[in-house]
């Protein structure tokens, strides 16, 4: 049975509740680790949270999210660049180690133009995170997102990228929602290890049939995906950080949290 000390929840996989709650449900159910969402965070006093969590013995795994770094012109380029450094600053102010890049793309626009546009994004606020210590992990999102999303699809994209940058502050975040399809996904996972860039696990899973491409996710076991198999790949090729249950779920969120909160718990210990 997995350890509940590396269990780590996404602040929107319990959408309904504020930080304050989440904090509370989270520790008092003896899960290990917390990755806050920036919403989460509007309106409050970071060292506040930051003091709460840490009385709680809850780890600050990671901030979501930073990247969109594409746009159609010189503005939005700006804009986006200034969003991932009030990011860093937010991560830094919170004690997060890391900052999870949904990389971002522009429809219309040529995918390899985007990759180009988020290497050049990641490089500009480079400096900036590894003065501050956070590391900026590019997570592959599904192919269907390829249109506004991110551009970045595959680990092996992710790793090109992280190649192309090469700094060890950047690496990958390895979430089976998006990338359990892909049969190259074992030889990716050790390429990322063979260059310390496997920095993030998120897991949840694939409903079949699936009624929104976005808010549709899974509880682990509910769905097709094999988990355990992906998570036995990261951990043979070096990964031992925290197991990241991420859920968008419009079906879950209109549930009760608590009872959700403890089939998290059970999922996990059951389904990963």
């Amino acid at each position: 049975m997995l350890p509940l000390s590396k269990l780590c929840v996404h602040t929107i996989t319990t959408k309904p509740w504020p930080i304050e709650v989440a904090m509370d449900k989270y520790a008092a159910a003896g899960i290990g680790g917390i990755t806050v969402w920036r919403q989460a965070l509007e309106g409050k006093n970071i060292e506040t949270v930051r003091a709460g969590l840490a009385s709680r013995n809850l780890e600050v795994v990671s901030l979501c999210r930073g990247g969109f770094f594409p746009a159609a012109d010189v503005k939005g380029l700006q804009a986006a660049i200034d969003d991932n450094l009030r990011a860093i600053d937010e991560a830094a102010a919170l004690g997060a180690p890391m900052i999870v890049l949904v990389c971002g793309a522009v429809p219309g626009q040529p995918l390899e133009k985007s990759r180009d546009q988020i290497v050049d994004g990641i490089q500009a606020v480079l400096p900036h995170a590894e003065a501050c210590g956070v590391k900026l992990a590019i997570e592959p999102l599904h192919p269907m997102y390829a249109d506004d999303r991110s551009a970045i699809s595959t680990m092996a994209q992710a790793n090109a990228a992280c190649e192309r940058i090469g700094s060890p502050s950047v690496g990958i975040a390895v979430d089976v929602y998006h990338v359990w399809w892909d049969d190259a996904l074992p030889d990716q996972i050790r390429l990322a290890a063979q260059h310390n860039r496997l920095f993030a696990f998120h897991v949840c899973d694939w409903m079949t049939p699936t009624t929104d491409l976005l808010n549709d996710r899974g509880l682990m076991g509910e769905g097709c995906i094999d988990i355990p198999g992906i998570r036995k790949a990261m951990e043979e090729a070096g990964f031992d950080g925290f197991n990241e249950v991420e859920i968008f779920s419009n079906r879950w969120w209109s549930q009760d949290q608590d009872a959700f909160l403890s089939r998290i718990v059970s999922a996990y210990q059951e389904h990963c």
